[in-house]
């Protein structure tokens, strides 16, 4: 075994350690909310949660794309969906680091990988801002009214999104770590691909608390709304809260106080706490989808590869017999 497959299995290893204990330690908090939801709620909210997770996918593998490396659909959900496990191991670099070392089989620089990671974050941020601006105003109305300043960052992110202001600060930050610059710069188009794959992404999150809610005793369109714009809320207020790891307590106070109208407090705590959990066991599902279909994908290529290199009796004994009643020409006598 190869130094960097043994550093990727003990990734692998630690990422998945530190995402069990995640989903298991926040169970008992759980179990009662999940105790009065159904089956088809919870299996549903999980369905939608791995639909948002591959709109994130999505969202990174186009801006790659545009950036001049262009993945298949299995490659990049392998690099980053393993990659993404990552952010449960202490320490927020992880996630990067992984994508950029994976990228490396796929002969992806490694400030290419780096450019594109960071560069979800902006995206998703600018459209949850905008999320929830267009959701929450009218219906939440006084409950969130204390997140009022963060519809300033709208425009502050629209601008910084500009192509021209990307690839100036991305290139800046090479020059600084004395790398070359980017080959390709980031265009137009595959930030506005890349936005489009974000709000896909957020309305699925907000189907996923949707369920939730609906399943806690909420229901209508504007639960549904509220949702929608609750989830994009707290994961801005999160991100933003850097002193919060991946925005813990953060993210529940912003959930809560957005589904006041609907919910109870305690009902709303409940499913906050039922989202945290089943979003932890999205990441975990779609790693593990994604590493098996790239295992299998890997072995089907080895058994062709292993069939194709395999020469059968019959036709060696043929391509002998051919070959012994040729009669060797000047070239072949010199090498003679």
């Amino acid at each position: 075994m190869t130094g960097r497959k043994a550093l990727r299995l003990l990734f692998l290893a630690v990422a998945l350690g530190f995402g069990g204990w995640a989903v298991a330690s926040r169970w008992t908090e759980v179990s009662a909310g999940f105790a009065r939801l159904s089956w088809p709620e919870l299996g549903g909210s999980l369905l939608a949660v791995v639909a948002a997770l591959v709109c994130g996918m999505m969202m990174w593998r186009a801006l790659l794309a545009d950036l001049g490396s262009p993945l298949a659909f299995r490659d990049a959900a392998k690099i980053f969906f393993i990659g993404q496990l990552g952010k449960y191991i202490p320490g927020s670099l992880w996630p990067v680091l992984a994508q950029m070392e994976m990228g490396r089989d796929h002969a992806i620089p490694r400030s290419r990988s780096a450019a594109a990671y960071f560069l979800t974050y902006p995206v998703y941020l600018g459209s949850g801002l905008l999320t929830a601006a267009v959701t929450l105003p009218v219906l939440a109305g006084g409950s969130v009214a204390k997140f009022a300043w963060l519809l300033l960052l709208i425009p502050v992110l629209a601008a910084a999104l500009h192509p021209s202001v990307v690839n100036w600060g991305i290139n800046l930050g090479l020059r600084l770590l004395r790398k070359p610059p980017l080959e390709r710069p980031l265009s137009r188009r595959g930030v506005l691909v890349a936005c489009g794959w974000a709000f896909a992404g957020w309305a699925a999150y907000g189907t996923h608390l949707a369920l939730l809610v609906h399943g806690l005793g909420a229901t209508g369109p504007k639960a549904a709304l509220l949702s929608v714009g609750a989830f994009a809320l707290a994961w801005c207020l999160g991100f933003i809260v850097v002193i919060a790891p991946a925005g813990v307590g953060v993210r529940e106070v912003a959930m809560v106080a957005a589904l006041a109208p609907v919910l109870s407090q305690d009902t709303a705590i409940a499913a906050t706490l039922c989202s945290r959990l089943i979003v932890s066991v999205g990441d975990l599902v779609c790693a593990a989808l994604a590493g098996i279909s790239a295992r299998r994908a890997a072995l089907v290529a080895a058994g062709r590869s292993g069939t194709s290199g395999a020469v059968s009796p019959s036709a060696h004994e043929s391509t002998s017999g051919s070959t012994s009643d040729v009669t060797p020409g000047p070239e072949d006598s010199r090498r003679e």
